[in-house]
């Protein structure tokens, strides 16, 4: 590319607010990462500015970068896929009910609905664009609640803000922070991994040892056991090692009412509520003690994802498994029937999925060639596919707009989903 067509597109692409910038003028194929927003925006969680939802994805910020320079480091993937043997940079996106973040180079950028402290700026009001939190630094992993935050930094320490009732933030206490506070847990070395959901959080330790706190009501979400109960109004805010487990574990999910793990031989565990076959044991026997989930001999998952009663399984071959509560379609195969096993999506079936995600009641999948697949929930334009029904029940891929900016076509690395709201990084290399 000359240095002219450079500058022009550079020039372009500066209408997007650039969050962060490592190229020089002299690299001709640097990338752009943009950040698209979609879905329901009334708590400015979509962070372009405004209070409106939007039913198709919209750019709005870039990230310029040199080629080979970055991975994603989401935290829905195992510790042992996430090494940065070559010092790259790391970068998540994540959304929570009415709130979002991206995690660029230790840096976390957060905006949305500020009630609560969620947001972790000392103050409650909401902020409509990506805005860097000053009170944390080296972040390596973010986790979005539905009222609070949890972080993970370079150190192997956890970080959690917001609202505490029901003991989701971990320390010991049910009151809210404003701030990032340090939780002080009782494990020994790092922690590698975190997970939350609407009220209860998970976070595995470098030798995968699987600590639990918040909301857990009886049904068993915690898996901690009648000798480690609840000690206010259905909550634990203290960190406890879930010592049920017989093997380490490299990854965890929380859902709204369960808990689903990766164990390091790659089998799948879980417990807690299910009433709706989110444990995908082929029963609705719930329970505390956790247990392997049958009939996945010989697969070999590397990413699970949970939304509040459903989950969807990654395996080593790129096939998408899902099982739970099928409602709002959020299963993809066609039907809003409870799956009571985990289950191959079988229109997903020619494709190799790399990354998956969950949202409350909606799912999505990223293939090696950068598409993007939603089903589930449309009702408030989360799925980014203008004109489906409230209920999709099988992948739609998202198509995207094309803009006249110099750059090449979107190609989709990492997507995440909230209650109603999702968000995608593009990659855009410029056209030669």
């Amino acid at each position: 590319m000359a240095l002219r067509q450079l500058r022009r597109t550079l020039t372009t692409t500066t209408k997007l607010p650039i969050l962060y910038n490592s190229t020089t003028a002299s690299e001709d194929d640097a990338i752009t990462l943009q950040l698209l927003a979609w879905g329901r925006g009334s708590s400015g969680q979509l962070g372009n500015g405004k209070e409106e939802s939007q039913i198709y994805p919209s750019p709005i910020s870039s990230l310029l970068l040199p080629p080979h320079s970055f991975f994603i480091s989401s935290s829905s993937t195992p510790s042992r896929n996430r090494n940065n043997e070559n010092n790259q940079l790391e970068i998540d996106i994540v959304c929570g009910l009415f709130h979002s973040a991206l995690l660029i180079d230790g840096r976390l950028w957060i905006w949305g609905k500020g009630d609560g402290g969620r947001l972790g700026f000392g103050h409650e009001n909401s902020v409509f664009r990506p805005t860097v939190n000053p009170n944390l630094e080296s972040v390596r992993s973010i986790a979005l609640g539905g009222l609070h935050s949890v972080a993970l930094d370079s150190l192997g320490q956890v970080f959690s803000w917001g609202y505490g009732g029901f003991g989701a933030l971990g320390h010991s206490v049910y009151t809210r922070e404003l701030s990032p506070k340090k939780v002080e847990g009782t494990w020994d070395g790092k922690i590698s991994q975190i997970a939350t959901s609407g009220t209860h959080t998970a976070a595995i330790t470098e030798t995968g040892q699987l600590y639990t706190w918040g909301r857990d009501e009886g049904e068993g979400r915690l898996g901690l056991g009648p000798n480690r109960g609840p000690n206010e109004a259905g909550g634990l805010s203290i960190p406890s090692e879930v010592k049920a487990l017989p093997v380490p574990v490299v990854s965890v999910a929380c859902g709204g009412f369960f808990t689903t793990v990766i164990t390091n031989d790659g089998h799948l565990w879980s417990w807690g509520a299910n009433s709706n076959n989110e444990l995908g044991r082929g029963n609705r026997v719930g329970g505390w003690k956790p247990q392997p989930i049958p009939g996945l001999e010989g697969v070999s998952v590397i990413q699970i994802a949970s939304g509040g009663y459903h989950s969807l399984a990654l395996t080593d071959e790129g096939r998408v498994l899902s099982w739970g509560y099928g409602g709002h379609g959020q299963l993809g195969h066609f039907s809003t029937q409870n799956q009571p096993v985990p289950t191959v999506i079988e229109s997903l079936a020619s494709e190799k999925v790399v990354y998956i995600a969950c949202g409350g009641s909606s799912s999505a999948a990223v293939t090696d060639e950068g598409k993007l697949y939603m089903w589930g929930n449309a009702k408030d334009g989360q799925l980014g596919v203008p004109g489906l029904p409230e209920i999709q029940p099988f992948p739609m891929e998202v198509k995207f707009l094309k803009d006249d900016d110099g750059l090449g076509s979107h190609n989709v690395v990492s997507v995440a989903i909230g209650a109603s709201h999702a968000l995608c990084l593009v990659s855009r290399s410029r056209d030669s």
